[in-house]
C-alpha cells in the first residue's frame, strides 16, 4: 500500500517530459502576456475580470498546449458555462455550503456533456460563491474596480 502511494507521488511513470528551455520560457512570457492582458481588460472596462483560475488556465494553455482540455474553445466555453451556473445558484439559492457544491456539480455535469471540460474553470463557482459578485461579474455593466497598482 504504502509504495502504491509512494509511486503515486512519484507521478507513476506519468510525468510529462520537462520541454527545452526556450519553449518554458516562451510559455512563462504566454501566461505573462494572457494575465497582463486580461487585467488591462478589466481596468479599462471596469469589470472584474481576473480570477484565479486563469492563473491555473495559463499552465495549461501554454505549458501543455496540445492537450485536449487546453484548446480555446474549451478555456473560452468552459470559464463561460461555470460563472454563469455559479452565479445562477448564488442567485436563486443564497450563499450557502449546499447551494456552492450544487453549482460546482452542475458546472462539471455541464463542462463534460457539452465537450467542453477545462479544469481549471470548475473552480470558478467556488470562487463566485467566496467572492459574491453580482451579475456584473458576467455582463458588460459598469462596476467599480479597485487597482492599488495603477
Amino acid at each position: 500500500m504504502a509504495s502504491v502511494l509512494l509511486d503515486k507521488l512519484k507521478g507513476g511513470g506519468q510525468v510529462p517530459p520537462v520541454p527545452p528551455h526556450l519553449a518554458t520560457l516562451k510559455s512563462g512570457f504566454g501566461g505573462f502576456l494572457a494575465i497582463a492582458f486580461v487585467g488591462w481588460l478589466a481596468h479599462v472596462t471596469g469589470q472584474p475580470m481576473i480570477l484565479g483560475s486563469l492563473g491555473a488556465s495559463c499552465v495549461m494553455l501554454f505549458g501543455f498546449p496540445d492537450l485536449p482540455f487546453s484548446q480555446p474553445r474549451n478555456v473560452l466555453g468552459g470559464h463561460i458555462i461555470t460563472a454563469v451556473i455559479g452565479l445562477t445558484c448564488l442567485s436563486l439559492f443564497g450563499p450557502s455550503i449546499w447551494a456552492m457544491a450544487l453549482a460546482l456539480a452542475l458546472s462539471l455535469i455541464a463542462l463534460v456533456a457539452s465537450g467542453l471540460t477545462h479544469p481549471p474553470a470548475g473552480s470558478n463557482p467556488i470562487i463566485i460563491f467566496l467572492s459574491m459578485p453580482g451579475w456584473d461579474f458576467c455582463c458588460f455593466q459598469q462596476s467599480p474596480v479597485s487597482w492599488a497598482f495603477y
